[in-house]
């Protein structure tokens, strides 16, 4: 058994960055051919859990700039992916909402997430990954990182957009 932090630079610390980065990358060009960025996902995603959700809501979820989120919503406006509908509780504020497209988009994103899930995890056994993820969600919890949201969103530049495709 290698030390910890040995050549290979194998620190648990380490080989999450590796393994989330590699993970990314790997998502992002899965869903490539099907039009769809990582960054589309997660916000159709938020959306299928809360429509109706408020732009100035979805940039505080997202822990975006609300004039960064802007232009990212009219593009999924003009893909047809989202809608913004008069707030039925105050005029002064969009309601999103996925459209038809964006649920059939939603779709795609599901199934690619599991075939991802499944290609990545295939080393470890059930038991195995069910103890992963209980491991990642207590360390993510520690650091204050929001549920279902990836921190690329907060970055002041395109990182989560890297992968987009026209």
């Amino acid at each position: 058994m290698r030390k910890q932090g040995g050549p290979r630079g194998d620190s648990a610390g380490f080989l999450i960055a590796q393994v989330g980065a590699h993970a990314a990358s790997r998502f992002g060009e899965a869903l490539k051919p099907h039009g769809l960025t990582p960054h589309d996902a997660g916000i159709l995603r938020l959306l299928s859990h809360s429509p109706g959700l408020s732009q100035q809501e979805l940039a505080k979820r997202l822990r975006m700039h609300a004039s960064r989120l802007v232009g990212v919503l009219d593009d999924l406006e003009e893909r047809k992916l989202i809608e913004r509908r008069p707030s039925e509780t105050d005029r002064r504020f969009y309601a999103l909402h996925l459209t038809k497209n964006g649920e059939s988009a939603l779709g795609v994103i599901g199934q690619v997430a599991r075939e991802h899930h499944r290609s990545l995890l295939v080393s470890l056994s059930e038991e195995e990954r069910a103890s992963l993820a209980a491991m990642l969600s207590r360390i993510a919890e520690q650091q204050g990182l929001t549920p279902g949201v990836h921190p690329g969103y907060s970055r002041g530049g395109d990182a989560a957009n890297d992968t987009k495709v026209p």
